[in-house]
């Protein structure tokens, strides 16, 4: 199986962090205690830009979860159509050949959900299988492409399509001060990544030799969203970093180690976004050179964290900017709730 390309979408409304800083301190700054504490916090996320689903003065008129979830909806099939074309013009593929479409998001919901929706509006074939999944979080981009793997292995004349839309802007809550909302409000970003796998491919991308999922008992604290009438509120632990240090080496180091590989042998590190102490914490325990995560490291300051679309516009930067030498390997990888890491290892 092959990544027969990559491609993203983001909304057309782009903003410099200062000027989010600025509209959030004026909006919270009366009820903060220390407001310098938010300056701080943004400016320690490596963000400079990020993209917003809707226009900044739009959030003030978002008043109850079903408004958020409506724009998620709108703004999500428009991503995804725009994402899918462009992945499938760079892969020479036509819709026709799609067999699957596994779609991939956690801050908003739809049923039928919206892979459904992009059939009706982009003609596809009416035969395709769809696997929404929900849940995941930062980790579903990388599972994303495992799992379209394993479909293509089980129908190899089939193209599978992984679609991850995630527009975090959507589920900020205006009301909640507590450090994790605020640190989210400077990190998380909006937009799409689309990734298509396929048996055999004209573009030479990297083919998935291997894949593996590992989950880490009783670490459901760490990371997620607590649900509620108001929508969702951020689950974001200082453990997450910790969560790298402790386990991230030792899985990646025996991932490989069963493919006949060590770390050494990783020309390149496609890796999530996950902000700075987790790619800090990422370089530290897999002892990479200087300039390993310099791709990851950009994306995150070009958008923000995108969650689970973050390792998809890594990926894409890869192969459209970064292309790796033929022959050489590459680490995909992600982590996220659960909490849990996905791992592949790939070809060019």
């Amino acid at each position: 199986m092959r990544i027969a390309s990559a491609a993203s979408a983001l909304p057309r409304y782009q903003y410099d962090q200062r000027v989010l800083l600025s509209a959030l301190s004026e909006y919270w700054g009366p009820r903060l205690e220390n407001p310098q504490f938010l300056d701080r916090l943004h400016s320690r996320v490596g963000v400079e830009t990020r993209y917003l689903a809707l226009p900044m003065e739009e959030y003030y008129n978002v008043h109850c979860w079903g408004q958020a979830n409506n724009h998620w909806i709108r703004v999500a099939l428009e991503l995804s159509e725009e994402a899918l074309t462009l992945a499938l013009e760079r892969a020479g593929i036509t819709k026709e050949r799609l067999g699957a479409i596994f779609f991939v998001s956690v801050t908003g919901i739809a049923s039928p959900s919206i892979e459904a929706r992009l059939i009706n509006r982009m003609k596809l074939p009416l035969g395709l299988k769809r696997i929404p999944i929900f849940g995941l979080g930062c980790v579903a981009g990388a599972a994303g492409v495992a799992r379209a793997a394993d479909y293509v292995r089980a129908f190899p004349s089939e193209v599978a399509a992984v679609i991850s839309v995630e527009l975090c802007s959507l589920t900020l809550q205006p009301d909640d001060l507590s450090v994790a909302n605020l640190i989210s409000s400077g990190l998380f970003g909006d937009g799409c990544g689309v990734a298509l796998v396929a048996q055999a491919s004209a573009c030479g991308g990297p083919e998935i030799l291997a894949t593996r999922s590992i989950f880490y008992p009783h670490t459901e604290d760490v990371m997620g969203w607590n649900i509620s009438e108001k929508g969702f509120k951020i689950v974001l632990s200082r453990e997450v970093p910790l969560m790298v240090e402790k386990n991230l080496r030792g899985d990646v180091d025996a991932f490989l180690a069963d493919n006949g590989l060590t770390r050494g042998d990783i020309g390149s590190w496609i890796l999530h976004t996950g902000g700075p102490r987790v790619l800090e914490a990422t370089e530290q325990v897999l002892e990479l050179p200087e300039g390993a995560l310099d791709a990851s490291w950009e994306c995150l300051r070009r958008t923000g964290n995108l969650s689970s679309s973050s390792v998809l516009l890594v990926l894409e930067e890869f192969m459209m900017n970064r292309r790796p030498a033929a022959e050489s390997y590459s680490l995909m990888a992600a982590m996220g709730p659960g909490f849990c890491s996905e791992l592949l290892l790939l070809r060019w």
